[in-house]
């Protein structure tokens, strides 16, 4: 780099090269200079442990923990007795070339002290690629990596959260474009000065002068690494040693914190993806990461205190259908009547209701007007673990308009509750009878009341009006409740427009230019114009429509001509109820065509006896059928949770059940940051025909929902989709936009049957500004088999049902059908209680999948690249053996190579066999997470602006033209490398078919001869001397090979192409 800056300040043209300079070029070049003329130190913030093992002999341990850098080895202070031990102190390192920091290994080992510092035991140990360190502060971001063994017999356990970042410290102040001009004006003077300054960057950190920069203090780093090795250097001593934490603040360091309380996360989590990454080479690294894409966006694994996993199927009834969520227990207060209430107005009416307190939290019941017999039947539910007060009040009291009038109370104490556990069937009420408020009870007025202690698994839970939700309205309670939603059962209604006859034109002199028209619902499609232009018209035209259930509609058919542009005439109408459509479950066997009797417009819409009297000759002819061998495709293929054919008579069986606990979200972004609030979140999962959705836990950014959910499943290759929402509609806001948290796809088929997966998958979402992570979700998933031999036999059968296969829809319809079929499950789903709003089945169902983006594209070219790779990899393989740059491996390739030859029946058995070794030895590195969002393979990390802004505008667009103009011309130059491509191709395959089509008489007269020759001398030879003798010429030493192409590949470059005859 300085030699090319020196030979610019000698050269003339260096104006030239500063006015084109870009600000991105000066910034690498400082970034470069900064990299080669500073020093760096790591820092290591060790935090905590969880769950250690214990090594005294006593039930415990004293762990500490040693850090291994380039040589350099710490340690932190020794937490006596501590399973669960909290550090927080911070351990510095010099880097000794800041630009091999990711070549190497950072060693973090967990030890129990014992005998006074003498001896210690391995507690795990973790090694972390320098590849994962970020230069900032900022970007560095906490993480749990599991303790990994030290060796085959080591026992381990728990995990240890760290923290690593490094710091870049400079010799003086860094200012980038100054220092680009100053490699312009004086390079050479700089030039001598770099040479001294690389060799002996230790010796410019021990300058009084340096300036500190604007990360670290340079200074005050040095005399803390000259305490670290002071303390290094009395390690002979016997007496026991104190060791202190390293600040940054301008305080210094100090004597270690205070012991704190015992630190237990709501779920402890494990990052499996670090716990090797220093036994493997960098390559391997990344690939373990996840492609390299940010720690911040990846999977990780949990390990929550669940059922299912730590053996409470004896002690509890709930764990064997609850088993996937942590148990949250309630009190639950069942309100269901009153009578005989005593009146309390003067006009002897009363609008009783009841107030149900604990604590300080307060639920309402509707009040009824003038009723002293009232039925509520409503359940209020106040968490365990909030509960303020061990007093049950539960008062009954009369509506007035300036203040309630007190009727009478009941008291219950919690201790006395009893404990339900379904499957026990529901807690009878009882009649209690009222006291008034010094506790005596009064002559009139009982109230039948439940009151018990349950989990989420009781039944009443849904349904419960939730001590979280104590501050909204009645009316808004309904949009807070956790309910089970099913799509409507989709079909696809066939018409098939064949002729009319005898129409009547309103002008007979007129030639007809005549086309059908249909609708269904909001469904409208158009035949072409009939090519035989008289009264007798002929299409014979298939039209496709969605239809669902409960076939309450109409198909409405008219036949129009074509008067003038934007003119038509009405010649006969039809409407038809889809319920007297047939339906079609076979594929051999089409329906009977039928002609129906086209009727004047004005006749059309009327009924009874005054349409039969009407008599009218024109008549059309016509198929319809409600295809039910179909499946209607409501979302994409590539991520669909059913592929089942709408009839219940063609589906099959279930092969397993799908359990998916919604455990909780962790570090919501504040999503009414400008009302005052944090988020109001709620979940919505999909599956095949059935939606789910929690709960809305009200005004937090940790929200723990633990419900667990069931489906059946008919085929393993779907995908699960579940959404994080944030509801604002809480305030009664009908015209409000619930908004996007993110959501996370699992595919079922890359799941292991009967494995408990916990993970915590990152919220991501796409906006206009950029990628953003608005928190984490965490779920435990359970794939389980009921039919092993049902589910092997899936994956030799047809994806979608036979129907698909035999009469194949165009791609065309199929895009315009899923595009209805989505709008009619949001429209069904929308009018449900609470509803699934609009927005809400059109993020699940991803309806703008099929839209342009520049990013998707992108996003596809680069997994063709990724594949390509591995033909380019196996192509270099076969290049180095040919030219021997490894002789031992290109002889061991000659040897099997004859042995194939000499014995030809081994060649299909010698290939499965590496199949089956290879697929043995990838099993070693199978995925050990669940798939989700990949940020990076989907090219969002670093998407540029304008091309998100593009893929959220409006179609058509709604931007100004010279936006619109820019975006077109950027398109066009993408395309016109894709054109390039695709000539490229074409002109290939065309010199193949040129071959023998004497369109170069002399290429074609050379081949034919050579193939005259070569059949001459291949009868005559045995198979095996042509094979041995072609390989061998292939893979001939590099001595006898030549730099200049082949003759065949000299031949096949010269055959003509039809590329000389485009214009």
């Amino acid at each position: 780099m300085f030699l090319l800056v020196f030979y610019l300040q000698n050269s003339p043209h260096r104006l030239l090269f500063l006015s084109t300079l870009s600000l991105s070029l000066s910034l690498s070049l400082s970034l470069l200079y900064r990299l080669a003329s500073s020093m760096a130190k790591l820092v290591v913030e060790v935090l905590d442990s969880v769950d250690l093992l214990p090594k005294d002999g006593q039930g415990s341990s004293s762990p500490f923990v040693e850090v291994e850098f380039q040589g350099q080895r710490q340690r932190t202070a020794t937490k006596f007795k501590d399973l669960n031990p909290l550090w927080n102190e911070k351990l510095v390192f010099q880097v000794k070339n800041p630009r091999d920091l990711s070549d190497e290994t950072i060693e973090v080992s967990v030890y129990n002290d014992s005998k006074n510092g003498h001896h210690k035991n391995f507690l795990g140990r973790v090694r972390i690629s320098g590849m994962s360190v970020p230069f900032s502060e900022e970007d560095s971001v906490v993480q749990r990596y599991p303790l990994d063994k030290r060796g085959l017999f080591s026992r381990v356990k728990g995990d240890i959260a760290l923290r690593i970042h490094a710091v870049i410290l400079e010799s003086k102040s860094f200012d980038p474009e100054e220092e680009v001009l100053q490699h312009v004006n004086g390079v050479e003077n700089r030039h001598r000065h770099n040479n001294n300054t690389t060799h002996s960057y230790d010796k410019a950190t021990e300058s009084t002068t340096a300036v500190p920069s604007h990360e670290v203090n340079a200074k005050k780093f040095d005399a803390e690494y000259q305490y670290m090795e002071n303390q290094a250097k009395n390690k002979k001593k016997k007496e026991l040693r104190t060791f202190y934490s390293v600040g940054t603040g301008s305080h210094g360091g100090g004597p270690p914190p205070p012991p704190a309380e015992k630190f237990q996360p709501a779920f402890v989590e494990t990052r499996s993806d670090f716990n090797k990454a220093g036994s493997v080479p960098s390559a391997s690294v990344m690939q373990m990461q996840f492609s390299g894409q940010k720690p911040e966006f990846a999977v990780v694994e949990t390990k929550p205190p669940l059922a299912a996993r730590m053996g409470y199927w004896g002690r509890d009834k709930t764990a064997s259908t609850y088993d996937l969520v942590e148990q949250m227990h309630f009190l639950y207060v069942s309100v269901v009547k009153a009578r005989d209430l005593p009146t309390m107005d003067l006009t002897g009416s009363l609008d009783p209701y009841v107030e149900v307190k604990v604590g300080n939290y307060k639920g309402l019941t509707g009040h009824f007007e003038k009723n002293q017999n009232p039925v509520w039947k409503q359940v209020f539910a106040f968490s365990r673990e909030r509960l303020q007060s061990n007093l049950i009040e539960i008062t009954v009291k009369d509506k007035d308009l300036v203040k309630d009038d007190f009727v009478g109370k009941v008291l219950f104490d919690i201790v006395e509750i009893p404990q339900r556990v379904p499957p026990d069937s529901p807690l009878a009420p009882q009649w209690y009878r009222l006291a008034d408020k010094k506790g005596d009870k009064i002559n009139h007025g009982e109230i039948m009341l439940a009151v018990w202690m349950g989990t989420q698994a009781d039944e009443a839970f849904p349904d419960a009006w939730h001590s979280d939700a104590h501050s909204i309205n009645q009316q808004s309670l309904a949009s807070t409740r956790s309910k089970v939603y099913f799509s409507p059962k989709l079909y696809y209604l066939r018409v098939h427009v064949i002729a009319a006859q005898d129409l009547v034109p309103s002008d007979r002199s007129r030639p007809l230019e005549t086309y059908v028209k249909v609708q269904l619902g909001h469904q409208l499609r158009l035949t072409r114009p009939s090519p035989m232009r008289n009264i007798n018209p002929e299409w014979n035209e298939e039209l496709m429509f969605v239809a669902s259930e409960p076939f309450d509609e109409y198909i409405i058919i008219s036949v129009e001509e074509r008067i003038g542009p934007g003119k038509d005439e009405v010649m006969g109408k039809l409407v038809i109820p889809v319920r007297e459509v047939q339906q079609r479950f076979e594929t051999a066997k089409m329906l009977d065509t039928r002609w129906y009797a086209l009727l004047l417009p004005s006749v059309a819409e009327e009924t009874g006896e005054k349409k039969k009297e009407v008599k009218f000759a024109s008549r059309i002819l016509l198929r319809l059928c409600l295809d039910s061998g179909y499946h209607v495709l409501d979302e994409s293929t590539h991520f669909s949770s059913d592929l089942q054919p709408s009839s219940k008579h063609l589906r099959k069986h279930s092969i397993g059940i799908l359990e998916v606990g919604i455990l909780s979200a962790r570090n919501l972004q504040p999503m009414k940051s400008r009302e005052g609030k944090l988020t109001d979140a709620y979940c919505v999962a999909k599956y095949g025909n059935k939606w789910v959705r929690t709960r809305t836990l009200l005004d937090s950014l940790h929200p723990r929902w633990n419900e667990q959910y069931t489906w059946e499943v008919h085929d393993p290759c779907t995908v699960i989709t579940i959404g994080v929402f944030d509801n604002c509609h809480i305030n009664g806001k009908d015209d409000a936009r619930d908004q996007r948290i993110g959501k996370v796809r699992i595919r079922l088929s890359t799941l292991e049957t009967d494995r408990i997966y916990t993970h915590s998958y990152p919220l991501l979402v796409l906006s206009p500004s950029g990628l953003v992570k608005h928190g984490e979700l965490h779920l435990a998933i359970r794939f389980s088999c009921t039919a092993w031999v049902n589910m092997v036999t899936q994956y030799g059968k047809p994806l979608l049902p036979k129907m698909h296969y035999v009469q194949p829809i165009s791609v065309r319809h199929i895009d315009w059908l899923r595009h209805q079929a989505m709008q009619i499950v949001a429209v069904k789903l929308s009018r449900a209680e609470p509803p699934l709003r609009k927005e809400i089945v059109e993020y699940m169902l991803d309806v703008d999948y099929h839209m342009w983006s520049l990013r998707r594209s992108k996003a596809n070219f680069y997994r063709i690249m990724s594949l390509l790779s591995g033909i380019s990899y196996i192509y270099r393989w076969f290049d180095g053996i040919c030219y021997w740059k490894n002789p031992l491996t290109t002889i061991l390739v000659h040897i099997l190579f004859l042995i194939l030859v000499c014995y030809p029946e081994l060649i299909l058995s010698t290939i499965f066999l590496y199949l089956f070794v290879i697929g043995l030895w990838n099993y070693r590195f199978r995925p050990r997470l669940p798939p989700h969002m990949d940020a990076r393979l989907s090219q969002a990390e670093n998407a540029h602006p304008d091309e998100l802004f593009e893929e959220f505008d409006t179609f058509p667009t709604s931007q100004p033209t010279d936006l619109v103009r820019m975006r077109y011309d950027r398109l066009r130059s993408v395309a016109g490398r894709v054109q390039t491509v695709i000539g490229d191709l074409a002109t290939q395959g065309e010199r193949v078919l040129s071959i023998l089509s004497w369109r170069d008489p002399r290429a074609t007269a050379i081949v034919i001869v050579f193939a005259l020759i070569s059949a001459v001398f291949l009868y005559v030879t045995p198979f095996q001397v042509v094979a041995v003798l072609f390989g061998l010429y292939t893979l001939r030493h590099p001595r006898f090979r030549s730099k200049m192409p082949s003759v065949s590949v000299n031949f096949f470059k010269r055959l003509p192409a039809k590329s000389d005859s485009l214009l």
